[in-house]
């Protein structure tokens, strides 16, 4: 029987694990901390469990797979709920909309606002189920390895504009500016500046539209606990808490792997769902490394968890606060400087769908602010980590969660440090490279090594890129070259 290990134990890592070992390869995942998960870690304090993130599902079918591989069913070991409405927005003026996929209350909304801009909604979906066809279905889990891949995909890419920015063509259909902001923001849901971030990337919203959002009974964390029972049902092995601290390679091949315990084993093929640019740091492949670091990569997240006496019944489950600046923000966090005053905000209230993530008469929260990554900004967490938590906590309180901090019962931050330390993502990154279009596909850092034949990569930095449907995604493609080339 073949063999391979997985470093990390992200969704990507871990779809990754199953998919090769439904396919009768046997698989090893190696993780660093005490719980698998990743970026998707969770926390348990003061009766609370804090999801550390992504809190946003989508495309539960690309997930359904990874049970149907084996002739199992995901309902076994998951319980996911819809979440209605996807997203409520908010803005300073007070005015909101509830983004779903409820075409008339859509449509009555966007006609609010600005009438014309109904026509102009209708053509941008058109649009996004266009990219999505081609982006997503065609191209999202097929590996990019070499240049004329690229080429032959750039008909269609050229069809979709893909060199604008997902901003600059929302534009183009629609005007009132709050309907662009409505349909642009989820590239920061991957890391991306709607401003940069390739049109292809439009393509999310028929992703929501046509497979909803949904959550996770019990947390991410629930989903992440299914898909390890899963893997382990499967045969597969799983070792916690015990980082990898070298890759050995000789004549363009992984020879061996070590772990920080001492455990030394040799493997098949190995892929990596750790951040890529640590894992070139792991084959002491300093060239490799100094390249990836030249790229631009996505800012990190300021994020607060917190837990409140009673119930909020007139907060959704997501809720993006925007604030008084849009692409003025966007420059201050791609761009860099200092931290901005005045944050849009991502906030997550998991008990509106499942109060067993609180104690009795409580409630779970956690919000976050997208901040410059270590390399675009100076500034120490350590010092700066309480007056932002209370800056945040702040404008909740006086944007629609009147005496919040009264009823504070329990937070606590995590920062770009964090990011950098607990995952060792470069520059406290959260989303690995930026996904701009001279950083997707083939220009990605590549599912399988160019050089090292039998190593591969998985998750955020590699094609298709960041998100819980991108890094399935990439597992789908990285399954697909691994296995074969073990049957080789």
């Amino acid at each position: 029987m073949k063999s391979a290990a997985v470093i990390g134990s992200g969704f990507g890592g871990l779809a990754l694990a199953i998919r090769l070992q439904s396919a009768g390869i046997a698989t090893t995942i190696y993780e660093a901390r005490d719980r698998p998960g990743g970026r998707a870690y969770y926390w348990e304090k003061d009766g609370h469990i804090f999801d550390a993130g992504p809190t946003v599902i989508t495309d539960p079918d690309c997930l359904q797979q990874l049970w149907a591989l084996s002739g199992a069913d995901m309902t076994k070991d998951v319980d996911l709920v819809p979440v209605r409405p996807f997203y409520r927005l908010s803005w300073p003026d007070g005015s909101t909309f509830d983004y779903d996929n409820d075409d008339a209350a859509l449509e009555r909304q966007i006609a609010a606002l600005d009438p014309a801009d109904v026509a102009g909604y209708r053509r941008f979906l058109e649009y996004s189920a266009g990219v999505f066809e081609e982006g997503y279905r065609k191209l999202g889990t097929v590996a990019f390895l070499d240049f004329a891949s690229m080429l032959k995909a750039a008909p269609q890419l050229a069809r979709y504009q893909a060199w604008r920015s997902v901003y600059s063509m929302v534009s183009r259909f629609i005007r009132n500016e709050k309907l662009r902001e409505a349909f642009s923001f989820h590239t920061l849901l991957v890391g991306g500046n709607p401003m940069t971030t390739s049109a292809i990337y439009a393509l999310i919203h028929k992703l929501e539209k046509d497979g909803g959002v949904w959550f996770a009974k019990g947390g991410t964390n629930a989903l992440i606990s299914g898909m390890v029972r899963h893997f382990e049902r499967l045969g597969g092995v799983l070792r916690l808490d015990d980082p990898v601290v070298s890759i050995g390679t000789g004549e363009s091949q992984v020879r061996n792997i070590v772990t920080r315990s001492g455990h030394s084993a040799s493997y098949d093929a190995v892929a990596s769902n750790a951040d890529v640019v640590s894992t070139y740091g792991l084959l002491g492949d300093e060239r490799k490394q100094r390249k990836l670091k030249a790229k631009r990569f996505s800012p990190s997240l300021f994020v607060v968890h917190f837990g409140t006496t009673g119930d909020w019944p007139d907060i959704p489950h997501h809720s993006i606060v925007f604030g008084p600046r849009y692409r003025g923000l966007l420059d201050d966090i791609y761009k860099g400087g200092g931290l901005a005053p005045d944050p849009s905000l991502y906030l997550h209230h998991p008990t509106a769908t499942d109060p067993s993530m609180a104690p009795n008469g409580h409630s779970t929260f956690y919000v976050l602010a997208p901040v410059p990554h270590l390399g675009k900004a100076n500034v120490d967490w350590e010092v700066e980590g309480p007056r932002y938590r209370d800056q945040v906590l702040s404008i909740l309180e006086q944007r629609f969660m009147p005496g919040l901090r009264d009823r504070i019962t329990t937070k606590f931050h995590y920062t770009p440090f964090d990011f950098r330390d607990d995952l060792a993502a470069h520059l406290g990154s959260a989303f690995s490279l930026e996904p701009v279009l001279t950083q997707s596909a083939w220009f990605r850092v590549h599912n399988r090594d160019p050089d090292i034949g039998n190593l591969y990569f998985v998750g955020a930095g590699t094609h298709p890129g960041a998100g819980i449907p991108g890094v399935v995604g990439s597992a789908k493609a990285t399954a697909a070259l691994m296995i074969e080339d073990l049957a080789g």
